[in-house]
């Protein structure tokens, strides 16, 4: 068991963060996992630009992340500043 909790308590946790995702991060994500689509295919299929797509992508990671972990949700500098730090310490 991990100290995240066991296997199917995670991917619960993944599965409820997918869900609660606004509609287009999550077509997003599931585009680039499970079509294996590129950013600029999903970016001409969206009217997006691929910048545009990359961040909702990285939105939809940091979401799912937190949802494994069980993380309540943060502002993105406390996230960052967390991630830095843990960074420094390797």
């Amino acid at each position: 068991m991990s100290e995240h909790g066991t296997q199917a308590e995670i991917i619960e946790r993944l599965e409820a963060g997918l869900q609660r995702m606004p509609r287009l991060q999550r077509e997003i994500f599931l585009a680039i996992r499970l079509d294996d689509l590129s950013y600029a295919e999903i970016a001409e299929r969206t009217g997006l630009s691929v910048k545009q797509v990359e961040r909702h992508f990285a939105r939809c990671m940091m979401a799912l992340i937190e949802a494994a972990e069980g993380c309540p949700k943060r502002p993105w500098w406390k996230r960052a500043a967390h991630w830095i730090a843990g960074r420094r310490r390797r």
